[in-house]
């Protein structure tokens, strides 16, 4: 009779980090540990990825609008940031995965349509209005005041990294048994991604504190508004494809970022 095989060792917070950098921007961060203790302490660090890719586009944002730049450039620049910094992966998951749901095929079928390289003309549209509103909301921010543009494009990359997590649960299955979604699939307890939900909250609620209170009652808004929104792509796309896959793990990163921006700049 065989020996039991040893539990894997737990991860550290050095491998987290390592994992969410590794797998969610293209900083030059190696990845010590592929197994799944690595990806649950990555998607529970998997925000950090948000705070330092938000903070890069603010960045970028005010410099453009430092050097005298309008409200729309900067808001296009703040919007391209996170594009660039994670290879463009997110909004071609968001892409793929609109194909997939608006081909109203089976599970196997639409799953195949999103594996395809190209693009068909529900990512196309779902691309083109989620960039618009993007840019939109930000230049409306930045228009308002340049520090609640920087806070909103933080508050944004945070939530949609932390949509990640929250997506990466206990319970949601992978919809293909290989890629990324497998992965990370099912790694983070509930009780870690609850407390990962109200420390981003928190987050967002000490950084804009300084902007008065109304704009820590829409940062916090923002937060929660953008995770519910992902938890209804998430649960759709369980019914639809049968789990999670990278693609919607990109899906729901756009939409909650997306909200969190439209969020950001009302009132």
């Amino acid at each position: 009779m065989p020996a039991p095989s040893s539990p894997e060792p737990s991860a550290s917070p050095a491998d987290g980090l390592r994992f969410a950098f590794g797998t969610l921007t293209v900083l030059p961060v190696r990845i010590t540990r592929w197994d799944r203790p690595a990806a649950r302490a990555g998607m529970l660090c998997a925000p950090l990825a948000g705070l330092a890719v938000g903070t890069a586009a603010a960045v970028m944002g005010l410099l453009l609008l430092l050097l005298g730049a309008g409200a729309l450039l900067a808001a296009v620049a703040t919007v391209a940031v996170p594009a660039v910094l994670t290879r463009g992966l997110h909004l071609d998951g968001l892409a793929d995965t609109a194909d997939g749901l608006g081909s109203a095929k089976p599970a196997g079928d639409a799953l195949r349509i999103m594996k395809q390289s190209d693009i068909g003309p529900f990512g196309v549209l779902t691309l083109v209005l989620v960039l618009l509103a993007q840019v939109a909301a930000l230049a409306q921010a930045y228009g308002h005041d340049w520090a609640r543009g920087a806070c909103a494009a933080v508050v944004a990359a945070v939530a949609a990294r932390l949509a990640l997590t929250l997506a990466a649960r206990t319970g949601v299955p992978p919809a293909r048994p290989e890629g990324l979604g497998a992965a990370v699939a099912g790694t983070v307890p509930v009780a870690g991604a609850v407390a990962a939900v109200l420390a981003v909250a928190g987050f967002a609620a000490a950084g804009s504190a300084f902007l008065g209170a109304y704009d820590v009652l829409r940062a916090v808004l923002a937060v929660v508004l953008a995770v519910a929104a992902a938890e209804l792509l998430l649960r759709h796309c369980v019914r639809r494809f049968g789990g999670v896959t990278g693609d919607v793990f990109g899906g729901l990163a756009e939409t909650a970022a997306t909200t969190a921006l439209v969020v950001s700049c009302l009132g």
